[in-house]
């Protein structure tokens, strides 16, 4: 997709802090981290959310999972806890349409906050 900022990384358009990447799968470092450990795990493929992701292709939202997994174990949180998040919409603050996951970890991510 031409326009779409995630796919543009995937080609090399744009640089990005990348951690991982698989072939199936690219994990970057968000450029406005919300925690300590905040990486970005994207389908190379364009799906324009996570449920898109799974009607189309269940076999690559596992991968976008395992992937998830590694960069948490890699980042060293794996024990310590990490959340996988998935905006999907506007409305829920997805504010870029390729299907995105932020691996969060490295503070106090408890419910409720603080």
């Amino acid at each position: 997709m031409d326009d779409c900022l995630f796919c543009t990384i995937v080609a090399g358009g744009i640089p990005a802090d990348v951690v991982r990447d698989d072939g199936t799968t690219l994990a970057f470092r968000d450029v406005n981290p919300q925690a300590p450990t905040h990486v970005l795990v994207i389908t190379k493929a364009h799906h324009r959310d996570v449920g898109a992701l799974a009607a189309a292709d269940p076999d690559a939202l596992t991968a976008l999972h395992r992937t998830a997994a590694a960069v948490a174990a890699d980042e060293g949180v794996a024990d310590s806890g990490w959340r996988l998040v998935f905006n999907t919409g506007p409305a829920a603050g997805q504010s870029v349409p390729h299907v995105h996951g932020h691996v969060l970890a490295g503070r106090n991510l408890g419910w409720p906050p603080g």
